[in-house]
């Protein structure tokens, strides 16, 4: 579910900054390592909630579209079916998709967020 930057990436800037050196008392490296428990957070909640927050965006838009594919498939189809005004941007469907796209995003991207419970209680 993370798109940029990805999973993968996250996880080779932690490796690169892991095989650093670290000197005692630097203040930089110390910030960094701060960044770096973050994106491991990050890379943890993706691992638990990409998955499934990926497939319900699939089951949605599969039922949005009529069409069948992956993820990424579907949003650029999606994208392409606003972009030529074949869906209206304003359907409640397209609109109940985004929102629970964008809160699974955040779920996993910033939990903390102080909109997020508020979020979820409207429904």
């Amino acid at each position: 579910m993370i798109s940029h930057p990805t999973a993968a990436e996250l996880s080779e800037a932690i490796a690169a900054f892991d095989a650093e050196a670290a000197t005692p008392g630097d203040a930089r490296h110390a910030f960094l390592a701060r960044v770096a428990d973050n994106a491991r957070a990050t890379v943890a909640r993706e691992a638990e909630l990409g998955a499934r927050l990926e497939a319900e965006a699939i089951e949605r838009l599969k039922v949005l579209l009529g069409l069948d594919g992956d993820f990424a498939a579907l949003n650029a189809a999606l994208c392409e079916a606003l972009y030529r005004g074949e869906i209206s941007p304003r359907d409640p469907a397209v609109l109940a998709h985004l929102r629970a796209t964008a809160i699974g995003q955040i779920r996993i991207d910033q939990p903390t967020y102080g909109g997020l419970e508020a979020l979820l209680a409207a429904g």
